[in-house]
């Protein structure tokens, strides 16, 4: 099982670099870069330059605030700089956020996602071989990239792109198109990886759009752990605040409407509608938690782990806030034994 250390969004620029050399000596091979308050590219360079082994992988950079050229620009030269070691995720977010925050149009997001990866792609076979860049779909059109501006091939290969989502056509697309895919917080429990996640990944591999080879599948269920009990109840409150936040938005809320929690989802949605974000908390009950986040001490969350995913995916990745650095190695080392998908599942 690939483990991979989620860095933590609330990392300075400053502290970027130094917590992945940190990762890297632990025994992680792998960080996700998230994009909340940084850049994501902004945050993966910096854990680049002080890492010499670690594959850096964005999780999730946004897509559709920017031009696929260029976040290819930005992907091809980390990849290079690196020396292969930069992966790139790309998700869609929610409309709101789209418009509200960003203010970008937001129509059709499978479709212009799926666009947004040829794009991506078709950009990434100009850099590599020179040939003339000619991409057209309904929402990108790309026909122009002349010599002066072509980066030119990368010895390493492109990087891998890899995408998250939460809804059928966004699975379906990354078996198409991905080499990878990362299951958002609210749609990482093995039940909905069964019944939904993997079908759809399958169905989307079964189109043949792509080579056959392994999609690798990491959920990221952010378990709670600590040392002791009482560590873990204080760790909860945390979590249920944050938890809460992330089931107000309506498309996230399937995880709780799949385990028949459909009024505390309309509860949550509803105060955020009236942006009463203070006590989302509160209608989180125990009961949700304890159905939709793995949790035990340090000693118990790897048989916890087992018992969730083993068989179910290529990866996990981990909160890694406060944990001690002997303690991280010991779980990485029991998590790298726990089966993994067995049957591979074919991708890009």
């Amino acid at each position: 099982m690939e483990v991979v250390a989620s860095a933590p969004a609330q990392l300075g620029l400053a502290e970027i670099g130094p917590w992945a050399a940190r990762m890297e000596r632990i025994g992680f091979e792998v960080i996700h870069v998230p994009e909340t308050i940084h850049d994501a590219f902004t945050v993966a360079a910096m854990a680049l330059a002080q890492t010499t082994r670690l594959t850096v992988r964005t999780s999730m950079a946004l897509a559709f605030p920017r031009s696929p050229m260029i976040t290819a620009y930005a992907a091809w030269d980390l990849a290079r700089y690196s020396g292969g070691r930069f992966q790139l995720g790309l998700a869609t977010q929610v409309r709101g956020n789209i418009v509200g925050r960003f203010s970008v149009p937001w129509s059709q997001p499978a479709l212009r996602m799926r666009e947004y990866i040829e794009a991506v792609l078709a950009i990434f076979h100009s850099f590599q071989t020179g040939e003339r860049l000619d991409y057209g779909g309904r929402f990108y059109r790309f026909d122009r990239l002349q010599p002066y501006f072509n980066p030119g091939p990368n010895p390493c290969a492109p990087p891998q792109i890899w995408t998250g989502g939460v809804n059928k056509k966004m699975c379906v697309l990354a078996g198409e198109l991905s080499d990878g895919f990362v299951c958002h917080p609210t749609n990482s429990h093995p039940s909905i990886l069964r019944a939904q996640t993997l079908p759809a990944l399958a169905e989307g591999a079964g189109n043949g759009r792509r080579p056959a080879a392994p999609l690798a599948v990491v959920p990221n269920p952010q378990p709670l752990m600590a040392g002791t009990d009482g560590e873990l109840a204080r760790l909860r409150e945390h979590r249920r605040s944050e938890l809460a936040f992330l089931y107000s938005t309506p498309a996230y809320r399937r995880q709780l409407e799949f385990f028949g929690f459909e009024d505390v989802g309309e509860a949550l949605s509803g105060m955020a509608r009236r942006d009463e974000w203070a006590d989302l908390s509160e209608h989180l009950t125990d009961e949700v938690m304890d159905r939709v986040v793995p949790q035990g001490t340090y000693d118990d969350i790897p048989a916890v782990l087992t018992r969730w995913y083993s068989g179910l995916c290529t990866g996990l990745s981990l909160p890694v806030t406060d944990v001690p650095d002997d303690v991280l190695a010991t779980l990485i080392d029991r998590l790298k034994v726990i089966p993994t998908l067995r049957e591979q599942t074919p991708g890009r």
